[in-house]
């Protein structure tokens, strides 16, 4: 399992200085990969940043975890990821999700026929991304495009899934699946299996599931939990995710926390690497400078284990 960073923790700060010396210090630490996530209204453009900082951090992969849909046509998308790309010298995976309706309705943005929609939005991505023209009519969406020049070579892509329609459409037609609060029960025997086998349908080769969850060695995993539950409460009231505590048998985000000793934390990854977990991105929760000095010298000496 490769371990990489998640660095969306900092994206409030809306700081390309501040994410730059963040994934500076991933790829010095040896880590495989540095996230980020772009928020709907947040207005601070996760692709854009990557691609500033991308001749200043060079040897670690970079991607989106992830950028929105719907408020996004797949030709400007395209665009900015085939720029993105070219910047990032072939190292930029393009994560995108269909977010939640709550969040499209403070757009003014509808959600209705959501997997139409993905399915329609990738029939325009993907061959602009891979072949660098698409001419296609959907239900949702329609494109005719032709890009100046495609990357070389092109970026990957992942998709948010967690029902079984959204993880086959991913699986049929992308790398893989990026995951935020999807504990290792749920992967194993609901995530991996709908991905897996709708990858080998499609002659597809086997697919990503990269998973981002709080992580931090500490001695208060009581505590941590309690403040993740009262600050990150919104996340317990999303249906899709409230889908996934569901199946994992857990009540909301803080029992899905990665917190406690050395070896309670190394025996959590662990599982989510049998589970059928391939990138581990890791966000770290660390309250103090030394609980970020445990963790990540922790999930350093995890790496490719």
């Amino acid at each position: 399992m490769k371990i990489g960073i998640n660095g969306t923790g900092l994206v409030q700060k809306a700081s390309i200085e501040a994410i730059k010396v963040d994934a500076d210090k991933a790829a010095k630490d040896g880590f495989k990969s540095y996230w980020l996530a772009e928020h709907p209204t947040g207005g601070f453009d996760a692709l854009t940043v990557l691609a500033v900082i991308a001749s200043s951090v060079p040897d670690i992969e970079m991607g989106t975890a992830v950028v929105p849909t719907f408020p996004r046509h797949p030709m400007a998308l395209a665009g900015q990821a085939l720029t993105s790309q070219t910047a990032l010298q072939g190292r930029l995976c393009l994560g995108i999700g269909l977010s939640h309706e709550i969040m499209m309705a403070q757009l003014g943005i509808g959600f209705e026929k959501p997997i139409r929609h993905l399915r329609d939005y990738l029939s325009i991505l993907m061959p602009l991304l891979e072949d660098g023209r698409v001419s296609y009519v959907g239900e949702t969406l329609s494109c005719e495009a032709q890009v100046f020049r495609p990357a070389e070579p092109a970026p990957g892509v992942v998709v948010a899934a967690l029902g079984p329609q959204a993880l086959r459409v991913a699986g049929s037609r992308t790398d893989g699946t990026t995951l935020a609060w999807v504990g290792p029960k749920t992967i194993a025997g609901h995530i991996v299996p709908c991905l897996t086998e709708a990858a080998s349908k499609a002659n597809r080769k086997t697919p990503r599931v990269i998973s981002t969850l709080p992580v931090v060695v500490t001695k208060q995993a009581g505590a941590i939990r309690e403040r993740i539950s009262k600050t990150l409460t919104m996340y317990g009231e999303l249906p899709s995710y409230k889908a996934m505590f569901k199946r994992e048998g857990v009540s909301g985000p803080a029992d899905l926390a990665i917190a406690g000793s050395e070896s309670e934390v190394e025996d959590a990854l662990m599982a989510l690497k049998e589970a059928g977990v391939t990138d581990f991105a890791a966000s770290v929760y660390a309250t103090n400078p030394k609980e970020n000095e445990q963790t990540r010298g922790l999930l350093i000496s995890l790496q490719d284990s």
